[in-house]
């Protein structure tokens, strides 16, 4: 029997005029036309634009904006001429004061509709700078033979294509005004269709480029990258699969990046692809308020759970008496453990353990803490919050990359556990991106 065709719904092609209503988590306009809603992309709350559907499912549209016609005191013209086109950044074309303030009323929304929570005291939000900042990225890599180029960056806005762009404003220099000079250099390669992505680590004074490689490259492969490092001050390394199996180049050194926190006297040491927050100068002032927050002492027992390589562990161990940090990478955990032997620092026990699973049998969950510490990844923590009945801390302090799962989170301490939310705000961890960064306190 012959296999029905699925036809794609036809979507109209005449612009459609409409006023933009309120923004979406996203930082997308949101419309009704007919009662269904759109979704449109780079338009604000009280603009009037015309539009064009880009995307029709039963229950929404998507859109993007073909003409202005009345524009919000909000909107800027964006700086990258790549925007709009590139995936990486969807806030160019909203003034940056303005972008904290939208993230600051989202993170309230979603405390009051999906948690069920008022939005309480607000801290003053953390700024930083909005250009230059991003220090970790995966970038995708692609040789286009039509135009014998190869493409280094981001995938296009709602497209699995590579974008093609020059430079990339967001990224550390070091990186992103050299796009271009990389995709000519792997153009020369013998291989150059068989690189699909390269992983960027900048430390405070290193950068390393990991690119994958899905067949060995020749020696003359090698000298290129070599020449290309040296030149660029990179240290490029050749990963075959997995992010254990990154190495330099054959004769160069191991380059392991750091970061300092001044401020606390540490130094952290990080592989390529590790986590680590994209936003060095954010994250020293996201520790500072987590410091300030805990108020801790020697009396202090604190846990830190998605602990990472110790970035708010071992900061908080020059202050508590004593800190366990918990993580489910095997990897980070070693490194964390190896990050606190640097530092020199000897009142903290780290742990690795899946925390959604059961964690009745491991010894460092059937122990007191007053004082617990999260930082989960954007799927939130609401199976470790069972345990909190166990532990009783008396604060908890919450940093999220996700509102609407802090939100539900918060929904559990507030509704569930007998917590009250005491403080909240935004981080601008990732300016010009509808990334929301925030921080939560909530005590018994």
């Amino acid at each position: 029997m012959a296999k029905k065709r699925s036809r794609k719904k036809q979507l109209p092609e005449e612009p459609v005029k409409v006023t933009i209503e309120s923004l979406a988590h996203d930082g997308r306009g949101v419309a009704h036309v007919d009662g269904k809603v759109i979704f449109i992309d780079e338009a604000l709350p009280g603009e009037e634009v015309e539009f064009v559907y880009t995307d029709s499912r039963k229950d929404y549209a998507e859109g993007k904006v073909v003409a202005l016609l009345s524009r919000a005191a909000d909107r800027v013209d964006a700086l990258c001429p790549h925007y709009g086109v590139c995936g990486g950044c969807s806030f160019q074309h909203v003034e940056s004061t303005a972008q904290i303030r939208i993230k600051q009323e989202l993170l309230a929304e979603q405390f009051k509709r999906i948690g069920k929570v008022e939005m309480p005291e607000l801290w003053e939000p953390l700024a930083g700078p909005h250009w230059g900042y991003r220090r970790k990225a995966r970038m995708g890599v692609k040789y286009v033979a039509k135009k014998n180029r190869v493409l280094v960056g981001f995938r296009e806005r709602r497209h699995p294509y590579l974008a093609e762009i020059d430079s990339c404003i967001v990224m550390h220099p070091i990186v992103g005004t050299k796009l271009l000079a990389l995709g000519e250099m792997i153009a020369e390669l013998t291989i150059r269709d068989k690189i699909p992505q390269i992983e960027v680590a900048i430390g405070d004074d290193q950068c390393v480029l990991s690119i994958r490689v899905l067949e060995p490259p020749t020696d003359a492969d090698k000298e290129l990258m070599r020449t290309f490092g040296h030149a660029h001050n990179m240290s490029l390394c050749l990963q075959s699969k997995g992010p254990d199996t990154i190495v330099p180049l054959d004769g160069e050194p191991e380059i392991i990046p750091t970061y300092a926190l001044p401020d606390q006297n540490l130094e952290f040491k990080f592989k390529p692809a590790m986590f680590t927050q994209v936003n060095y100068d954010i994250n020293k002032q996201m520790i500072n308020r987590v410091l300030e927050t805990l108020n801790l002492n020697e009396n202090d027992t604190v846990l830190d759970l998605f602990c990472g390589l110790g970035n708010f562990t071992l900061p908080m161990a020059k202050f508590a008496g004593r800190v366990v940090g918990v993580e489910g990478d095997q990897p980070l955990v070693n490194h964390a453990k190896e990050n606190a032997r640097h530092n020199g620092i000897t009142n903290v026990e780290f742990y690795a353990a899946d925390l959604s699973k059961d964690l009745s049998d491991q010894p460092w969950a059937n122990q007191k803490y007053n004082k617990i510490m999260l930082d989960p990844s954007r799927a939130g923590a609401s199976e470790v919050l069972q345990h909190f009945k166990k532990w009783q801390p008396e604060q908890i302090v919450y940093v999220s990359c996700n509102p609407s799962t802090l939100a539900r989170d918060a929904g559990i301490l507030v509704n569930e556990l007998g917590y009250k939310l005491v403080k909240a705000g935004v981080m601008d961890m990732f300016p010009q991106t509808g990334h929301v960064e925030s921080i939560a306190l909530f005590e018994k």
